[in-house]
């Protein structure tokens, strides 16, 4: 076993090496192609019933709205039952056909089985679910008061797409269904306080990397946004408490100058690609070269993580490089929307 692994050793890079300089052309080129016939053939989402998670506020919120404004049925499930009635009637008034509203929490089981029953039996099929609900958390590991508080992060994110997706895969495999899941550029990028966000999120890349081979007849869309106009950017997470909290000052140094996209923008490209097929949807698209930076240089990231984000220039945990950059540009009230500048905090 020793003598062929050290074979493999020699031979395996060489050989890839010159097998994708022969292969990645042609087959980019057969992708450009299918991109291209998905664009004129997309998916005609009149009638079509879609179950979204996490749906009663940011991406989540304007997904629903983006399906309606294409003539979809909806069914929106969340635990603020008051501000989803909210965005399930505006669903409506924007064009939706049938809308429904369920009080749910994913990281319960029962209740991911209940809505997923629910939505079918109203509706009678289940074309797309979009897994979205998610939560974050923001304290360095060290810091952290009770580590296990923190899986509560796993239960939603990771947990609450595998209970829901369990449920809806039989729907979905006799529709020919889509699953469209919310991931995240985290899922690569060592952002410091954010451990246990980061490890949900890769966790949910993998899982659905594994169910594209597991299930053909079901198309999966991985979505991997960058900074998001959201309440996650609005600077509301589990503190090293496990309290939920509203905290600004901790989101400027974490964002920092990077610019956060406009949730309208972000959600109608993950619906327009998703209709077209396509397999990996990043927005803003420019954030996909930061996986190229994390792939080929992960010193260099690691590094510009710790100058920037851990850095720091007084005795304030906040007060480190990348809030002092922020601070002293002013560059916030270009880079975020108003809507996460003051933001109001909603606990129901």
């Amino acid at each position: 076993m020793d003598l062929i692994n050290g074979f493999l050793n020699l031979v395996a890079p060489p050989f890839t090496f010159f097998t994708l300089m022969l292969f990645l052309p042609p087959f980019q080129l057969f992708k450009l192609f299918l991109s291209t016939l998905g664009s004129v053939f997309s998916e005609d989402l009149t009638g079509k019933v879609v179950l979204i998670t996490g749906a009663s506020s940011g991406i989540g919120e304007h997904l629903a709205y983006e399906y309606a404004k294409r003539g979809a049925c909806l069914a929106l499930a969340a635990r603020r039952e008051n501000r989803l009635r909210e965005v399930a009637d505006n669903a409506r008034e924007i064009g939706a056909p049938d809308v429904i509203a369920v009080r749910a929490d994913v990281a319960n089981v029962d209740d991911c089985k209940r809505f997923v029953e629910q939505s079918v039996n109203h509706f009678g099929r289940l074309d797309h679910l979009v897994n979205n609900a998610g939560i974050t958390s923001v304290s360095m590991f060290d810091d952290a008061d009770d580590v296990t508080i923190f899986k509560a992060i796993m239960d939603v994110n990771f947990w609450g797409t595998v209970y829901t997706t369990r449920f809806a895969a039989p729907h979905l495999r006799s529709s020919g269904g889509k699953i469209i899941v919310l991931s995240s550029s985290a899922s690569w990028l060592p952002m410091p306080r954010m451990s246990f966000y980061n490890a949900s999120k890769a966790a949910i890349a993998q899982f659905f990397e594994t169910l594209r081979v597991e299930m053909p007849e079901v198309h999966i869309t991985l979505v991997t946004p960058g900074f998001i106009e959201s309440e996650l950017t609005q600077g509301k997470y589990l503190n090293r408490g496990g309290k939920l909290i509203l905290d600004q000052e901790m989101r400027d140094v974490q964002v920092s100058l990077i610019p956060v996209q406009k949730v309208e923008d972000c959600a109608k490209a993950i619906v327009s690609r998703a209709a077209r097929g396509e397999r990996y949807v990043t927005e803003p698209k420019w954030f996909r070269v930061t996986d190229f930076w994390k792939l080929f240089c992960p010193e260099l990231v690691e590094w510009t993580y710790r100058l920037l984000f851990l850095t720091k220039v007084g005795d304030s945990s906040t007060e480190t490089i990348s809030k002092k950059l922020l601070d002293l540009t002013g560059a916030h009230r270009i880079l975020y929307p108003e809507s996460i500048q003051q933001p109001e905090f909603k606990r129901e």
